[in-house]
């Protein structure tokens, strides 16, 4: 049998299947109504030793994975204790139902209502509030949790959808592969399955019901095909495939200590992207020269108001530590568009076209109280490593010169204060918009360096969402407009004496990155599983070789 899904997490892997149902019945043995003191004591009860569960996996995962995953528990915590919920379980009970019911049905109703709005984060907020539901059922049945820490050495998990909860407590070095019915590509589960190199498979349509235990899979991550109980021929064909795979994984692992220079000798600075500690520690692992783009949006989810400074603060430090003196470029909030925070939008109400409305420096300009406590951090964490500061989606100067006005303001409270901070710490922009690219030299006067945000430069010059299936073929890094606005910021940079780096999922393109390095970057910055891929690459590419017409 042959399954098609969406491809998440790269990579082949063979392995028998652990199939894990999903807990959504009460048990009927508690459908009994015993009165509304009864039902309310029971479910007070179950909602304290939830919370106690919760923070016993937020300390689980501050300690194994990272502060981001930690904080994905707080949210946990913050809808059991969410009022709504707690007067609708209320409510149920003073109908006549039992806790159970009341519960099951409260917990469908709040995930319902989140999966029908029109916003991707809020949607996959919805397995949150379906974890702590499914938790608490479980405490009032008096079921235990599935044992996702035994489960046998070299599975693959076959599930409808993984909770942030299971997660953290599933032994990832005994999983090979990962295949699911439900989930989105930024779900907690696919970020893991991406962090320790698992292949992950989306979408697979009644996967728990047509794989059984014990089945062989082979799921390939790269094309989103499981093959169940595989032909001989097949079999041996994937089996050559994950040899050689392996075989190139070892090759990888020769050239990790190189330096990264051009067949023709032209050096390429190779740094990564990351959000968490969890691809930090990829990066580290693959000898990154750098941090070339760190997002912060993290560590302002799952949450009911902004992180504190001290919060910031140690966040920043850790990752500054650990890089031991190398450059780590830190990018300011960069949230609007597909990444709505519901406190920081709760003023403006809905955007009819949120890509071209209130986000990043533009939100950070308005409210600058939450700008000022992140520069800060920022400032206070400087002293601890290369720390270099990022301003995302500018458009005009005018915001440059505002956002660096407040970052001075910022230094000038600490000197007050007495605070240590790096006095000389660099400020760069992110070109993103075709504004940005044409106006690159002024904007190059302005600041210490470049990075083009490729993602969103592609989708604001050819006017295409690549999101979306009927228009998404239009959507061509290799466009000679593209091409155009890179060269012309590269060269306005260069003219200005500042180097420009790229962080976009083009520099993680092998095929792509030839074209990057021929149009005269300086730096590429990769997803971190990519950069040993990419320094390959590298190594084999001339750098003086003409490229395509523009």
């Amino acid at each position: 049998m042959l399954m098609k899904g969406i491809p998440a997490s790269e990579g082949i892997e063979l392995g028998k299947a652990y199939v894990l149902q999903e807990e959504t019945d009460v048990d009927s043995g508690f459908q009994e109504y015993n009165g509304k003191h009864y039902e309310l004591e029971r479910f007070f009860k179950a909602i304290d030793e939830a919370k106690k569960q919760i923070r016993e996996l937020k300390k689980k995962a501050q300690e194994e994975l990272s502060e981001k995953d930690a904080m994905i528990f707080e949210a946990h915590l913050l809808i059991l204790d969410d009022p709504e919920f707690l007067k609708m379980v209320e409510r149920k009970i003073d109908e006549g139902k039992n806790v159970s019911v009341a519960v099951k049905e409260s917990i469908r109703f709040f995930e319902e209502m989140l999966l029908g709005l029109n916003d991707e984060y809020m949607k996959e907020r919805a397995v949150d509030v379906k974890d702590v539901g499914i938790r608490l059922i479980r405490i009032l049945s008096g079921k235990s949790e599935p044992d996702l820490w035994n489960i046998p050495e070299d599975c693959v998990l076959v599930a409808k959808d993984l909770t942030p909860s299971q997660t953290a407590k599933m032994r990832k070095e005994r999983i090979k592969a990962i295949v699911l019915e439900k989930g989105g590509k930024t779900s907690h589960a696919v970020i893991i399955a991406r962090s320790f190199g698992i292949p992950l498979i989306l979408g697979v349509k009644e996967a728990t019901r047509m794989i059984k235990n014990g089945d062989l899979l082979i799921v390939d991550g790269n094309i989103g095909l499981v093959h169940v109980n595989p032909e001989k021929s097949v079999l041996e064909n994937y089996r050559e495939r994950i040899i050689d795979q392996y075989k190139e994984r070892m090759e990888l692992r020769d050239i990790l200590h190189l330096e990264t220079r051009t067949s023709d000798g032209r050096r390429i600075k190779l740094f990564a992207n990351i959000g968490n500690l969890e691809e930090l520690d990829i990066a580290l692992k693959n000898n990154a020269e750098g941090i070339g783009l760190m997002r912060t949006e993290i560590l302002f989810m799952n949450r009911e108001k902004p992180p504190s400074e001290e919060e910031q603060f140690k966040f920043y430090r850790t990752v500054l530590e650990r890089m031991r003196g190398k450059p780590v470029i830190i990018r300011t909030l960069d949230v609007g568009g597909d990444k709505i925070i519901p406190y920081l939008y709760a003023e403006i109400g809905k955007e009819e076209n949120p890509f071209l409305g209130y986000r990043s420096i533009r939100l950070c300009l308005n409210r600058k109280d939450i700008f000022k406590t992140q520069l800060r951090a920022l400032l206070r964490a400087s002293i601890y490593g290369n720390l270099k500061i990022m301003f995302p989606m500018i458009s005009c100067e005018e915001e440059v010169l505002k956002a660096k006005t407040i970052l001075e303001e910022c230094k000038e409270e600490l000197r007050k204060e007495g605070i240590s901070f790096d006095r000389n710490v660099k400020v760069g922009i992110m070109v993103e918009t075709p504004a940005a690219a044409l106006i690159s030299d002024i904007l190059a006067k302005e600041v210490d360096f470049f990075s083009i945000g490729t993602n969103d430069l592609i989708q604001y010059t050819l006017a295409v969402d690549r999101t979306n299936e009927s228009v998404s073929y239009l959507y061509n890094p290799s466009h000679p407009a593209i091409l155009r606005l890179i060269k012309m910021t590269i060269e306005n940079a260069h003219k200005n004496g500042i180097e420009v780096g790229v962080c976009g999922e083009v520099a993680s393109d092998e095929n792509f990155v030839p074209k990057l390095i021929k149009l005269g970057v300086d730096e590429l910055s990769v997803n971190p599983s990519k950069i040993l891929v990419i320094k390959k690459k590298v190594l084999q590419t001339k750098s003086n070789e003409d490229i395509i017409n523009m």
